[in-house]
């Protein structure tokens, strides 16, 4: 599988006692590592022994530590290379909760029609892609729907994670699976009611649209069928990464043509355990295995159904 992280970053992760604004802090525990959305999908992946190969756009001195740490891990590197400098994202981890500050990304300087070409010819034949995270200011809005048509070109299923009018163009374009979060899929579509929201993003398209809800846990829709995935009870952590994890359940359940109701009872599971670990693009293997007994799931998925991907 191949993730594609346009706007890829270094996450720093920092843990306190307590986060108080306007005082100071000691800082507990530092890490810095590869990040970005799509990064934290390919680590979650590498994590359960899947193959898979993260490629995006990477610039100057912090384009070379995120590359620098991808080398450490066991997810294949295919990052591009671009001129200016990657962005930071800093997460405060402290006992409530976390509290990110992310960068916006205008710092690289390329040109799409160079690099477009370049990360067309990583899309592999008769695979997933997954495309996740904001875009960076260079790239035009319909970045992900245009890789959408060329995964389809390969017979390629694809997973769109984004908000705004790249999430619309995405899924005009029949993004075979679109994950926004309930914050991302108002702002997208006007609607406050997750299901109204996702019915948008059908009409326009996409064939299934999965709405993580945090710790309600997940709404599925095809246009067909509903379904709503909820966790055991609340799990305490840092939630940075947790729709990461259940994007990469979602895109196992795309690659193996799983029924719907599996794929949800996964991601949620998964998205649970990725909260209970403190770093993004991880997850807590025990509660993994805890969790996927624990998850109910409401709605009219046939364990029967599979819903085929293949064009």
């Amino acid at each position: 599988m191949l993730t594609i992280t346009l706007n890829a970053a270094l996450d720093v992760t920092y843990t306190v006692e307590r986060l108080q604004p306007g005082a100071s802090h000691t800082v507990n525990s530092v890490r810095a590592q590869a990040g970005g959305k799509g990064i934290n999908v390919a680590r979650v992946l590498a994590g359960l022994g899947e193959r898979v190969t993260a490629t995006g756009l990477v610039g100057g001195a912090t384009g070379a530590e995120i590359r620098r740490d991808l080398a450490s891990t066991n997810i294949g590197d295919s990052s591009i290379s671009v001129g200016g400098d990657s962005r930071r994202t800093l997460v405060v981890v402290d006992d409530e909760g976390a509290t990110a500050f992310n960068e916006p990304g205008d710092g690289l300087e390329f040109t799409w029609r160079h690099v477009e070409p370049e990360l067309v010819d990583l899309i592999p034949h008769g695979s997933v892609v997954i495309a996740s995270g904001s875009l960076p200011s260079q790239a035009p809005p319909d970045a992900y729907a245009r890789l959408t048509r060329e995964a389809h070109a390969r017979g390629s299923a694809i997973v769109v994670d984004t908000s705004g009018e790249p999430l619309l163009l995405a899924a005009a374009a029949g993004a075979d699976l679109v994950k926004p979060n309930a914050e991302e899929l108002e702002r997208s579509t006007g609607h406050r009611d997750a299901a109204a929201g996702a019915a948008v993003l059908l009409a326009l398209g996409a064939r299934c649209v999965a709405v993580s809800l945090g710790p309600d846990g997940m709404l599925l829709c095809t246009a067909d069928e509903t379904a709503r995935a909820r966790p055991p009870g609340f799990v305490s952590g840092n939630p940075t990464g947790a729709g990461d994890a259940a994007v990469a359940a979602l895109a196992l359940g795309l690659r193996d043509d799983l029924p719907l109701s599996t794929s949800a009872v996964r991601a949620v599971a998964l998205s649970a355990a990725a909260v209970a670990h403190p770093l993004a693009g991880h997850v807590d293997a025990g509660h993994y295995r805890e969790f996927l007994t624990a998850v109910t799931l409401e709605g009219g998925f046939d364990d029967a159904h599979h819903h085929r991907h293949s064009r």
